[in-house]
């Protein structure tokens, strides 16, 4: 096991699994019964898995595909999307799910998170964030897929989900996502050095020298999306993950 946690990202739209450029544009890829099989091949250490058009169709998470997936990973999985009651929280633990992730329910219902991770402890409890910049520079918070910009501070968002139970925070950079140029590192240092639970870095993946750049900033473990399935300026459609050996040689 590496020191540092390395994590796919997988988007599922309508039971298929896609890729976003900037949150928009979502690319079909595949199956991702598929991807699961060729990750548990390459040994990965963990699955994030984020249904990206749950929250905002209003639909609940869609459980028959989430238990067909969690059967065939050999790893963990985190699952995000369409989260907004303890029951459905608490259903998808019961199907093996090792980590639910909340997003735009944390701002709207921080008392969910709260629940969450009193009832369930907030080691299983993530928290993501999606953030992206304005024409000047300055950074936001959004929710709804990065299609509702949030007024709260995000140094006052941080230090409040902390508080009431986040276990680990998922950052994600919504102007580098899908860029395959790098984090934004000036992001995931400023999140690192303002809480005191795990963070992972998302969003600008594009090499392993990347993870070493998002762990030196303060990130806890990296997640990637295009890297691991895109291949080449063309962006073929390949599933790939670095060997174990790179990764361990890179991140000891």
């Amino acid at each position: 096991m590496l020191r540092n946690r390395v994590i796919p990202v997988l988007l599922i739209s309508n039971g298929g699994l896609v890729k976003t450029t900037k949150f928009k544009k979502p690319v079909y890829i595949g199956d991702p019964i598929n991807a699961v099989k060729i990750f548990n091949e390459k040994e990965v250490d963990e699955l994030i898995l984020l249904d990206i058009t749950a929250t905002n169709e209003k639909k609940e998470p869609n459980y028959s595909k989430i238990k067909e997936i969690v059967s065939e990973a050999f790893m963990p999985i985190g699952y995000g999307g369409g989260i907004n009651k303890l029951e459905q929280i608490e259903n998808l633990f019961m199907l093996g799910v090792e980590k639910v992730i909340l997003n735009t329910s944390a701002h709207t219902n921080p008392d969910l998170l709260r629940q969450a991770s009193i009832t369930f402890g907030n080691q299983s409890i993530v928290v993501a964030i999606d953030v992206n910049k304005d024409f000047w520079g300055k950074q936001y918070m959004y929710t709804n897929g990065g299609k509702v910009k949030q007024k709260t501070e995000l140094i006052t968002f941080l230090k409040k989900t902390v508080a009431i139970g986040a276990g680990e925070i998922l950052i994600n950079s919504i102007e580098n996502d899908g860029m395959m140029k790098g984090y934004d590192l000036g992001l995931i240092k400023y999140v690192s050095e303002n809480v005191s639970i795990p963070v992972v870095a998302c969003g600008g993946a594009g090499n392993v020298q990347d993870f070493y750049s998002a762990i030196k900033a303060g990130a806890s473990a990296v997640s990637a999306g295009s890297m691991f399935v895109f291949q080449g300026v063309n962006r073929a459609v390949l599933i790939s993950y670095p060997k174990y050996e790179e990764l361990e040689k890179l991140l000891k």
